[in-house]
């Protein structure tokens, strides 16, 4: 098949929407389909454009496999509610005359990833215009992030981004999105339910898998040798407003009086310094960079407990793309979330949930898996067994390459009845179920 990918984010990042289109294209590419890529230069989550990288120019490039475009992109140095929505449409502007370009190409599937949903039309249009199936993947539910979680405020201004959405939801041929929340909050939207098709971030079981020993972040960071052995608390992935890291940097605070429990903050994004702030002077922070990719496993095993907070507002309008790591890497994971909401779904039966932004429970907590750890050893355990299950990306590549044949005429019904391929089943988002990328041609 042909397939036109259009998306704000791509490699080389190497966290978030990114990283997910970029293996996802690679995987389509390496069955043989042919792939293109619309995108803007890497950013993310430094916003901040890439060394190597012009925020200006069309540039042309081949990486493994996948014919990438990538097209000029404003970048505020400071992402604020308006900002943010001049960047999104920066991007949706500046790719219009690359789809329009590849009317002519005649994609069989063009998919549009949200974020950006202002770049939707544009890629909407090219499938029609060629007769392709329209795809609509949502990574996160931005219009009602953007409002819940005060970046942009009005009410005038929610009912007409939330009719400009509907509209363009229900005019797609699929609708997915990452949980069976999500699904539903689409649907909700008026979405046709035949039309929405679950399809989870993944994590690659045999790259992250729990370490018996994981001493080199321990010795980078002098956490190895102590005169007390210490309980490492990590947090790795964007610094941004959504997070509610203020919350963990709090709690963070509240435990220098611990000297058996550390915390380590990894990432970048617009909240680092002011969290950095926040901490000076407490001995028991550490703040590193993103790291390289191939030491992904190795950073994730540095953990004794994943910190994974949430803000309340976000409830189901994401879902954290961080976590399928976290379980991989079989270290027990704290979570903020409310009950009924799909992060508290996941991680309650393998792990510890605490209500968002409630800095006496997360401490609590911290303590309390601190000082057992057998029960670190069996929450990670079975939050291994649910990704090796449930995320693994081989099994989501698989159900996702039977969608596409079925969307394209080519393979057998992958709805959500009881026709549905056992293949389906394995990644059906079903809550209770137990080296850097580089460019090898531009032009």
């Amino acid at each position: 098949m042909k397939i036109l990918i259009v998306g704000l984010n791509y490699a080389p990042e190497l966290t978030g929407v990114g990283k997910y289109t970029a293996e996802m294209a690679e995987a389509l590419a390496a069955e043989g389909h042919d792939v293109h890529v619309v995108c803007g230069p890497p950013y993310y989550p430094q916003w901040k454009i890439a060394d190597g990288f012009s925020a200006l120019r069309y540039r042309r490039e081949v990486r493994d496999g996948v014919r990438v475009m990538r097209v000029p992109l404003w970048v505020p140095a400071k992402p604020t509610g308006v900002s943010r929505m001049l960047h999104l449409a920066s991007f949706a502007v500046s790719s219009l005359p690359v789809l329009a370009a590849l009317v002519a190409w005649r994609a069989d599937v063009v998919m549009s990833i949200a974020p950006n949903l202002m770049s939707a039309p544009g890629a909407w249009l090219v499938a029609r215009l060629c007769g392709a199936k329209s795809w609509l993947h949502i990574q996160d539910y931005e219009v009602d992030a953007a409002f819940d979680l005060g970046l942009i405020k009005g009410q005038r201004s929610r009912r007409f981004a939330l009719a400009v959405e509907r509209m363009l939801l229900k005019r797609f041929d699929v609708v997915s999105s990452l949980s069976s929340k999500m699904i539903e909050r689409a649907v909700a939207k008026g979405v046709d339910p035949l039309k929405t098709f679950c399809l989870p971030n993944w994590v690659d079981t045999h790259a992250i898998v729990p370490l018996v020993h994981a001493n080199h972040y321990r010795r980078l960071l002098a956490l190895e040798g102590s005169p007390v052995a210490q309980t490492v608390v990590l947090y790795a992935g964007n610094m941004g407003s959504k997070q509610g890291l203020e919350i963990v940097v709090a709690a963070a605070v509240e435990l220098v009086r611990r000297t058996d429990i550390s915390f380590v903050f990894c990432g970048n994004g617009p909240m680092r310094e002011q969290l950095e702030a926040r901490c000076a002077g407490s001995p028991n922070c550490r703040f590193i960079p993103l790291q390289p990719l191939h030491q992904l496993n190795q950073l994730l095993n540095l953990a004794d407990i994943h910190v994974l907070p949430q803000r309340g507002g976000a409830a189901d309008l994401v879902m954290p793309s961080k976590l399928g790591g976290m379980l991989a890497s079989g270290r027990a994971i704290v979570a903020m979330a409310c009950p009924g909401t799909e992060l508290y779904d996941v991680v309650a039966p393998r792990g510890v949930v605490v209500p968002p932004e409630n800095i006496g429970a997360l401490v609590q907590a911290i303590e309390s898996l601190a000082a057992d750890p057998r029960r670190r050893a069996v929450l990670g355990a079975a939050g291994r067994e649910y990704a090796e299950r449930s995320l693994s990306s081989a099994k989501v590549f698989e159900a996702l390459s039977v969608q596409l044949a079925h969307l394209c005429g080519n393979g057998p019904v992958a709805t959500r009845g009881e026709n549905m391929p056992a293949v389906l089943n394995a990644v059906s988002c079903d809550k209770h179920a137990k080296a850097p990328l580089e460019s090898t041609q531009v032009d």
